[in-house]
């Protein structure tokens, strides 16, 4: 990958976007992982305003820490980036106290881990709102047409996604190239929805490189059965994750009323 292009080319198509949209800026919400990171430095590249957004629910202490230090880092940097901080913590446990809780703990857990996306989502674009601007996504390739690792209507819920066709291993050449902190570059990538210290591949039974391998051999049209036990393992987990996550990858269907019924 031509690195340095490919960010041009990236920053390039983020401010003719917003020129021809008469957009004001961008609104990114900064998680402290590479994604987001990446993200928000293309933005700040164009020289248009930009927005970074800490919106902590039971956030750990090292994500925290990580956002406020490459914040800090693009405010040094670009005179366009300003930041805010919403703690939608007791937003978050005031709706937990006025919704109805299932038998099942798992189940629960993941609507609720799924809330706290959205209310990230309708903070952003509250913010959005306000200020004329639009949500940028934070969405990779392999998270957004791949396995689908994400919340629908949460972090899945943009205007534009300017890395969503680039692969985690390229997002992270753009990092070390975009000289985002190295607390960043080597922190093991999560999504934070839990409050714990598990890990995207803890959630998905495979690591991003795994993935990345899968993808290419679906897209080859490989055959599961020339793979070791461990690829095997990794294909079937992908193929999987790709088959029941369709409904977030493909636009919302819509029922075609029969031209004789009107």
């Amino acid at each position: 990958m031509q690195t340095e292009k490919v960010v041009d080319h990236i920053t390039t198509w983020l401010k003719n976007y917003a020129q021809k949209s008469n957009i004001q800026g961008f609104v990114v919400g900064v998680s402290g992982g590479i994604d987001s990171a990446v993200t928000s430095s293309l933005c700040a590249r164009t020289g248009l305003n930009t927005l970074c957004v800490e919106m902590p629910i039971h956030q750990a202490e090292s994500q925290v820490n990580r956002a406020q230090e490459h914040i800090s880092q693009l405010k040094n940097n670009y005179t366009n980036v300003s930041d805010t901080k919403i703690n939608l913590t007791p937003v978050f446990e005031e709706f937990k106290n006025s919704v109805p809780i299932t038998e099942s703990e798992t189940t629960t857990n993941l609507a609720l881990a799924n809330t706290r996306a959205r209310l990230r989502m309708a903070s952003l674009y509250y913010l959005a709102g306000i200020y004329g601007y639009i949500v940028v996504g934070t969405g990779n390739k392999v998270e957004d047409f791949g396995v689908g690792f994400y919340t629908k209507y949460g972090d899945g819920g943009v205007d534009i996604s300017p890395i969503a066709d680039l692969l985690k291993s390229e997002v992270y050449k753009l990092g070390v190239y975009l000289e985002v902190p190295n607390s960043i570059q080597i922190a093991a990538p999560t999504d934070g929805l839990f409050g714990d210290s598990r890990s995207d591949e803890d959630q998905i039974g495979a690591s991003y490189d795994e993935l990345e391998w899968a993808m290419k051999m679906t897209d080859e049209g490989k055959n599961s059965i020339d793979f070791t036990d461990r690829e095997q393992e990794v294909f079937k987990t992908y193929s999987r994750l790709n088959a029941v996550n369709q409904h977030k990858m493909i636009p919302i269907p819509v029922c075609n009323i029969p031209v004789d019924l009107l």
